[in-house]
């Protein structure tokens, strides 16, 4: 019997399961496809990601694999840089290879005591009392106290579990993809420049060895049940810009629509959804797979705590209540990027004058925060305004702080010396360190590295340390 089985080896399947084998939780992960995507996408690690990398030990890595560029220019493919003093040790945005970041945090979960199985997808499954039956499409059945469906748009998990997909089907269908071409630079960025005035929907983004991101409407080409072709990106590059700039070599070629879903519910019982299985949205500022990242992020710690028997009784259902909300806005920010790409003329004047708004520093820092998700504040009550927020990484006399968050406890910083951690040791780590850069006396960290408490009162922190971590331990 498993403890939890993970339907899906995306990058949400992958760090969940990571981050239950940090408490060692038994965990069986079952990936429908027989082997890793042999499509090469670069997609972007927004800020938010990165600093959980960081807390895990896994950016260097990451890091490796990527190319660093400016935090900036994202809301609706607005042209603008990001606003200076992001509140960010990683203030820049990673341009990484999809089947890289798959890999890593699917090595990273196997290193961890993880087990993946490929060629297997959920068929149905039973939940009672005390755990979960699953069956794969084969016959077999396992056995698993919690089941949680990281299985895509389509999630199977969630068509079984009959929670609803509430949104808006798709209405306007774009062409992206990764090609090399055939013309100079400067050449595609004139044209560029000189189009993007009237078509946003429409960009050659260079990625280094002459290969270009490639956007075009999809209006006019080949069957939307059909995969996209060369031709028909070449025929939409002639039609608007004239030219189809000798594209060639394609990495990968899609088609996406801006559908835009929400689960209704995150957990019905011992099942549980997350990323993309959870909510869908058109891919304008690269939010949906750092969604889900933060998603299994969020979830880990607490399901891993249920599981090893000292959660609060509430402790499970905050998945959903810190993260359905967050949800929410990503879907209304790219809903309003979405329109701001539209080429009618009253989108086009609203795009004006938010591109004359976001002048301001104030605009561009809360539209940057918004989509890079390190402006998020999760609901802990009345307190001061870092309450809620994730902490960043500061310097702490041995080192950085997300260093000491590499085995996924929670951490409590004492900046006077006078508290302890006492009988929740087994599951808080404690440093106590006077100069650390805080302009409060102590915070008590969650592992996801969100501000759970701040005082300097020791009666007032054992009742946070049990709302958040259980009873302690005899």
């Amino acid at each position: 019997m498993f403890d939890v089985v993970i339907a899906g080896c995306g990058p949400t399947g992958a760090m969940l399961a990571a981050e239950l084998r940090l408490h060692g939780v038994r965990v069986l992960v079952l990936e429908r496809e027989t082997a890793p995507k042999s499509f090469v996408r670069i997609v972007g690690l927004h800020i938010r990601s990165l600093e959980l990398m960081a807390m895990r030990g896994l950016l260097e890595r990451m890091l490796q694999h990527g190319r660093q560029r400016p935090a900036g220019g994202f809301f609706a493919a607005i042209n603008k840089p990001a606003p200076k003093g992001l509140d960010s040790a990683h203030a820049y945005l990673l341009g990484i290879r999809q089947p890289v970041i798959e890999r890593l945090l699917e090595e990273q979960a196997i290193e961890l005591g993880a087990q993946v199985r490929r060629g297997c997808a959920v068929a149905g499954f039973e939940q009672d009392d005390e755990g979960v039956t699953v069956e794969l499409a084969d016959g077999e059945q396992l056995r698993s106290r919690y089941l949680v469906g990281c299985d895509g748009g389509r999630s199977t998990v969630r068509k079984l579990l009959g929670v609803g997909f509430p949104g808006e089907p798709s209405r306007t269908d774009t062409l992206m993809g990764e090609m090399k071409v055939g013309v100079p630079q400067e050449e595609i960025a004139a044209k560029v420049t000189e189009i993007s005035e009237t078509h946003q929907r429409f960009w050659l983004r260079p990625f280094g060895e002459g290969v270009y991101s490639v956007v075009v409407p999809a209006a006019g080409v080949s069957d939307r049940r059909e995969p996209p072709t060369l031709e028909d990106f070449k025929q939409q590059l002639r039609t608007i810009a004239g030219t189809d700039f000798g594209v060639h070599s394609p990495r990968w070629l899609s088609r996406f629509g801006d559908a835009t879903r929400l689960a209704e519910r995150y957990r019905v019982g011992r099942v549980l959804l997350a990323g993309d299985a959870a909510h869908i949205h058109p891919p304008i500022g690269g939010q949906g797979l750092n969604l889900g990242v933060q998603d299994a992020f969020n979830l880990g710690w607490k399901l891993a705590a249920q599981i090893r028997g000292w959660a609060p009784e509430t402790l499970l259902d905050t998945y959903q209540a810190e993260r359905h909300p967050v949800a929410e806005d990503v879907l209304d920010n790219t809903r309003a990027q979405m329109e701001l790409l539209s080429t009618e003329p009253g989108p086009q004047a609203v795009r004006r004058l938010l591109t004359e708004l976001m002048d301001f520093d104030e605009v561009n820092r809360h539209l940057i925060e918004k989509i890079a998700a390190i402006g998020i504040r999760y609901d802990f009550g009345a307190g001061p305004d870092l309450l809620g927020r994730r902490l960043r990484d500061i310097d702490v006399k041995q080192g950085r702080l997300y260093g000491l968050l590499h085995r996924g406890r929670g951490l409590l910083l004492d900046r006077t010396e006078r508290l302890t951690v006492g009988g929740w040791s087994d599951r808080v780590d404690y440093l106590a360190d006077p100069t650390a850069a805080l302009d409060v006396p102590c915070v008590l960290l969650r592992p996801d590295g969100h501000v759970a408490w701040i005082g300097d009162d020791q009666q007032d922190l054992d009742d946070h340390l049990s709302r958040w971590f259980g009873e302690p331990a005899n």
